[in-house]
């Protein structure tokens, strides 16, 4: 089985840049997108032979994910099924025969830090709502989740200590994450890989130096070990300021 992930940064714009295209050539048995920033109505995606699943969050040109499934899910969850958490559309799970796939936007801390404390909520409230699912069959959980984790994903660990994304805080939740269970796949694969990254800034040239950040993940139950195939960064698909992070898994 092949999934892949990412963040459009706004799928109407993506369209315009060969999401379509990159749709169709990858052929995925399970393609996710966050960050699609629209409403229910202002886009119609025409993807034969698949199952369309939209969360949109309550305001407008924000945030939001999708799951596009050629297999039909048994069920459809939109959130976490907290009300302050799931108004921005951020969650989507999906229950399969053998497991379940969520896929997931987490939110950005901000500049300053201003919504680091929301972001601490939300992390617990998240890794609950994981491990309530690990309980009845294995998880598999892709999306942006806005944290590079170690110092080996990204550019510039040392200027970034306090920013955004690569805060003691954050790295930490990530840490307790993968001790409750859980692999981060591309490392699983990867562990000493370096200069591989999903995000880059627009500013200062980013994408063309490589200066950028591994925010972008598959994590899975550890029970699903022995059935990972490959994990990839497909640093070379345009269209975003992200790119396409994917995973094979027999499954």
């Amino acid at each position: 089985m092949k999934l892949i992930s990412w963040n459009v940064n706004g799928i109407r714009a993506c369209v315009g840049k060969g999401f379509l295209e990159y749709f169709h050539e990858a052929d995925a048995d399970i393609f996710c997108i966050q960050e699609s920033k629209m409403q229910a109505g202002q886009l119609e995606l025409e993807l034969e032979g698949y199952h369309q699943y939209w969360n949109y969050a309550k305001k407008k040109g924000y945030s939001g994910t999708a799951v596009f499934t050629k297999k039909e899910p048994l069920s459809v969850a939109y959130g976490m099924g907290i009300e302050e958490h799931d108004n921005e559309g951020r969650v989507i799970t999906l229950e399969f025969a053998d497991f379940y796939l969520i896929t997931v936007y987490t939110p950005n801390s901000q500049s300053e830090l201003a919504r680091l404390d929301y972001r601490m909520q939300w992390e617990d409230a998240f890794l609950s709502y994981l491990k309530k699912l690990a309980e009845k069959k294995p998880v598999i959980v892709c999306g942006d989740m806005n944290v590079a984790h170690k110092e080996i994903d990204l550019k510039n660990p040392k200027t970034n200590r306090k920013n955004a994304g690569f805060t003691d805080e954050e790295r930490a939740k990530f840490t307790q994450l993968l001790e409750h269970g859980f692999i981060d796949t591309f490392r699983y694969f990867y562990p000493n890989q370096e200069g591989i990254y999903s995000w880059w800034s627009y500013r200062f040239q980013a994408r063309a130096k490589n200066a950028g950040w591994r925010i972008d993940y598959f994590v899975v139950s550890e029970c699903l070990k022995d059935r990972l195939v490959d994990a990839q960064i497909h640093t070379q698909v345009l269209g975003s300021d992200h790119c396409p992070v994917s995973l094979e898994i027999a499954i």
